[in-house]
């Protein structure tokens, strides 16, 4: 099983990019999120998961563990293969995801292109208690938490605001001061609504 690559970008595209490791070619399947990420890099590190069927072998990309975690999870749904959970990956932040299954929010499931009522239906009923297991992991590119972005969005929705502005609000300050805290989130957010 490959589970990490680290090497020299060949070529990428939004979903797809090829990695040179001493002299071999790994074609990846990657998020956009995971794209974004490295998007500006010559080299990249990322965890990787081997999708294996009848008739292929697809490796596909995380730039952290938490959204390799997120995407197996998402591929123990019945109905949900590799190629759909890397399209949900990209229509949604894996802290957007966690809350929108715990919470039952069917409205910003179905939002997320590709995921129909049912799907949404399945992910929440067979997800719901196993999100509360995944870690929440300190990295490049995440605020200090996974946590800290969906209370900041929990805090906001809770004083009124609409969840999608607030998700968006958020983001935005998360992605300004990546390792703000949560107080200095919410009070950057309430300042940028408040503007």
């Amino acid at each position: 099983m490959i589970g990490y690559i680290s090497g020299k970008i060949i070529s990428k595209k939004p979903t797809k990019i090829l990695v040179d490791v001493n002299g071999v070619g790994y074609l990846i399947n990657i998020s956009i999120s995971t794209f974004e990420k490295i998007s500006e890099k010559e080299e990249v590190s990322l965890y990787t998961h081997l999708s294996v069927k009848e008739d292929a072998l697809d490796l596909y990309g995380f730039y952290s563990i938490a959204e390799k975690e997120m995407f197996e999870l998402l591929i123990s749904v019945n109905g949900i293969g590799p190629k759909s959970a890397q399209g949900i990956l990209s229509g949604i932040q894996i802290v957007d995801l966690k809350e929108a299954i715990k919470t039952n929010n069917i409205a910003r499931l179905i939002s997320i292109p590709g995921i129909g009522r049912k799907t949404a239906e399945r992910l929440m009923i067979e997800l719901r208690d196993k999100v509360e297991s995944l870690g929440d992991y300190s990295e490049a590119g995440f605020v200090g938490s996974l946590n800290v972005r969906g209370d900041a969005i929990t805090a906001l929705v809770n004083l009124g605001y609409n969840q999608k502005t607030a998700e968006r609000v958020v983001r935005a300050v998360t992605d300004r001061t990546p390792n703000a805290t949560i107080e200095d989130l919410i009070k950057e957010s309430l300042a940028s609504l408040n503007s």
